[in-house]
Parts: C-alpha cells; sequence; structure tokens
C-alpha cells in the first residue's frame, strides 16, 4: 500500500471518529448564542463598526436573552520617524472592555479585556493620510470585535442555553 493511500485513509477514519465524539459547531446547531445578544457600543464611528461586525460574526438581536456592552479605548503613537524629524507611521492601539449579561437576572455572565493594534502610513498628502487613518480604525474595530466574539463563543459553551 502506498503512503499516501495509508493517509487517505487514516484522515477519513479520524474524521468520523471526530463526527462521533459529540463535538458540535460552536455557534450551535441553529441555537447557540445567535440573536439572543443586545449590544451596547459607544457612539462613534468606530463604535458603529465594531458593532457592525458583531451583529455579523452573532447576528441582530431578535430573541435578546443577553447584554454585551463594549467600551473602547484608542491611541495613536509614532511608529517611524525618518531623519528630519518627521512621522511617517502611527500605530492604533485598541482596547475594548466588554461585559455580558444575562437580562433575565442581572447576573455578569462573563467579562473581559481585548488589546490589539493596527498601522497606517503618514507619507502621503493630507487627504491620503486622513483615508489611511480611517481605514486603520476600521481595521481596529473589526479586530477588537473578533477578539470578543472569539471569547463570548468560548464562554458560550458553559452557559446553559
Amino acid at each position: 500500500m502506498s503512503s499516501d493511500r495509508i493517509f487517505r485513509r487514516a484522515a477519513i477514519l479520524g474524521l468520523l471518529a471526530l463526527g462521533g465524539c459529540g463535538f458540535v459547531p460552536v455557534y450551535g446547531n441553529g441555537g447557540g448564542l445567535r440573536g439572543q445578544i443586545d449590544f451596547a457600543t459607544p457612539d462613534s464611528v468606530a463604535g458603529f463598526r465594531l458593532r457592525e461586525r458583531l451583529e455579523q460574526r452573532l447576528g441582530l438581536p431578535t430573541e435578546t436573552r443577553y447584554r454585551l456592552v463594549v467600551t473602547l479605548g484608542e491611541q495613536r503613537t509614532p511608529a517611524a520617524i525618518n531623519p528630519a524629524g518627521d512621522t511617517t507611521r502611527f500605530n492604533v492601539i485598541g482596547r475594548a472592555s466588554w461585559v455580558l449579561t444575562d437580562m433575565a437576572d442581572g447576573v455578569q455572565a462573563g467579562a473581559g479585556v481585548v488589546e490589539t493594534f493596527t498601522s497606517y502610513s503618514a507619507t502621503g498628502s493630507t487627504v491620503a493620510t486622513q483615508a489611511a487613518a480611517t481605514d486603520a480604525t476600521a481595521r481596529l474595530s473589526v479586530a477588537l470585535a473578533d477578539m470578543i466574539v472569539g471569547r463570548v463563543l468560548i464562554l458560550s459553551a458553559g452557559l446553559a442555553q
């Protein structure tokens, strides 16, 4: 028997074994937390982008059982300075604190803080630099939302459905 054939058989057997072990998709089989979370984000462009991504990943709130409150913080720091002393690149460091609360009894189901960063170039015209900064903020919001979703989905495995 060739090694490709052995590998193929082992892979198929492994997938069959994994399918029978009781694992379920993290979003659930039509259930999970999808559509059960009401989102509260800051009234800002970054907050809008964050909420938009949370809704994409966790669904629009239909039968709200939980409330996810997110607060955002952002800091811009110079990342590259040329010999003339001009800043040519900025890092945008973002921090999001989140709290997931069960709306039925007001008990906190989970909380956490996520941090990440993104960068943009400041070497173009004023308009190009502003567009790059806006894009960096949007990318940062999406990254923070994805990190929050990951933590909430891990947390949801322990929540009673």
